[in-house]
Formats: structure tokens, C-alpha cells, sequence
């Protein structure tokens, strides 16, 4: 007979709006990394993750930080808080708002952030990754003060995308299409063709919803956090 009895998990959670889309990304992969891990024991409903999602509209400011910081961070503080309540860990299904990972860690909240630039360069140490191009938002591929990423020079060579090569656009495109688009993916493609090294961070959630083939090696910043999310939520409560 079956085993129907819940087990004891940590609670997870998700803040998205930016895009919305990029949230249920990351839910979809926690599920997926969760089924894995369970293997063979899994039996269904009773051994999906506790997850807390919260979808905020203003976070979509976010592409823009620098001149929206102010209503930006009142909007994610707010939503952190409310999520405190609900779970044990969290992450921010948006590369561009991990910058304020030092700011929600002064609000001493209960729930821990899995920041997406400490996933990354504990994959890049883990595998002696030593070279890395960097697509995002242009707040976060120029690596100065709005990234999230800017300490990633310290354990990689990073190349990032020229200026004026139409990513941040491109990312409008996909939060507004969608990333299933012919134009838009032969737009990615040749971008990422362009690029001179081999390993490829998609540091924009956006970025991994546009389905293009690639012999260059593709790492789904997304991927790495929503692994991280799975493992944590399969340890005893807390």
C-alpha cells in the first residue's frame, strides 16, 4: 500500500513581475529538479515542494533600474516581507533584482534568499569554469554598480555582449512576444554565435524561453537556482 503520509519540507517561495512569465519558469523547473532528486520514491502531489509565489507588476521597472530604483526596492521589500511569513527560502525569478541581495539581507528577515549570482559562481568554481560570457539586461552585463554579477571577475574571465548588440531590446521583445518568435530567435542566435567563448551565462530569465540550437555550452542561470530551491526544499522545516 502506498505511503500517504506528507513529509516535513521547508517552505519555498518565488517573487516574479518581472516578467511574470520568468516566475513560472523557475516554479516549472523547481518541479522538474524535484522529481529528480525523489527518483524512483516519488509518488506524486504528496512529494511536490510548499511553494509561496508572489507576482508584483512594478518589479517590471526593473529593466530600467537605475532611473526606478526608489519604487523598485519600496515594491520588493514589501513583497519580501510578505513572503517572511510564508517560507524558509526564497529566490527572485529576475537576474537584474539580485542586486538588492545586501539590501534585503539588512532587513534581517527569517527567509534566506538563494541569490542567483552565488549559485553561479559556485558552479563556475565547482567546475573550474575559467572563461564566461555574461547576457543579461544592460545593468547587468556593463558589471559596474547596478550587477549583480560584478564580483564574477573574481573567479572567471567574463566576456560580455558589445553595447550596441540589441540584447536589451531583445529582452523587451521576448517579455512582449514571447521568445517563440522566428526574428527573435534568429536575433539570439546570431548573438551568441558572436560570442568568443564557449560557456554562456543567460543571466536574464527571459533569456532560456527562446529555444535556439547552439554548440556553445548554454548555462540557464535559472536552472542552477531552481536546483537549488529543490534541494533546499527537500530538507527537514526549519
Amino acid at each position: 500500500m502506498m505511503d500517504f503520509v506528507v513529509r516535513a519540507r521547508t517552505k519555498i517561495g518565488i517573487i516574479t513581475g518581472s516578467g511574470p512569465d520568468a516566475g513560472l519558469d523557475l516554479w516549472q523547473k523547481v518541479l522538474r529538479a524535484n522529481k529528480q532528486m525523489i527518483g524512483d520514491h516519488y509518488r506524486g502531489d504528496l512529494d511536490a515542494p510548499f511553494v509561496s509565489i508572489i507576482s508584483e507588476p512594478v518589479l517590471g521597472l526593473s529593466m530600467e533600474l537605475e532611473k526606478n530604483d526608489a519604487q523598485v526596492w519600496s515594491a520588493l521589500s514589501d513583497v519580501a516581507k510578505e513572503l517572511d511569513r510564508q517560507v524558509d527560502y526564497y529566490a527572485i525569478a529576475c537576474n537584474t533584482l539580485n542586486y538588492y541581495q545586501s539590501q534585503l539581507g539588512a532587513l534581517s528577515l527569517r527567509a534566506q534568499l538563494v541569490s542567483f549570482s552565488e549559485v553561479v559562481k559556485q558552479k563556475l568554481l565547482a567546475d573550474g569554469i575559467q572563461k564566461v560570457a555574461l547576457l543579461g539586461a544592460d545593468s547587468v552585463t556593463d558589471l559596474g554598480e547596478w550587477s549583480p554579477y560584478r564580483q564574477l571577475t573574481e573567479v572567471a574571465e567574463v566576456e560580455i555582449p558589445k553595447s550596441d548588440g540589441g540584447l536589451h531590446q531583445l529582452i523587451y521583445d521576448v517579455k512582449t512576444f514571447g521568445g517563440e518568435r522566428k526574428d527573435i530567435i534568429d536575433r539570439f542566435s546570431t548573438l551568441v554565435e558572436g560570442l568568443e567563448a564557449d560557456m554562456v551565462l543567460l543571466a536574464c530569465t527571459e533569456l532560456p524561453l527562446i529555444p535556439i540550437k547552439s554548440k556553445k555550452s548554454l548555462i540557464d542561470v535559472t536552472d542552477l537556482v531552481a536546483n537549488e530551491l529543490a534541494k533546499l526544499s527537500l530538507s527537514s522545516s526549519r
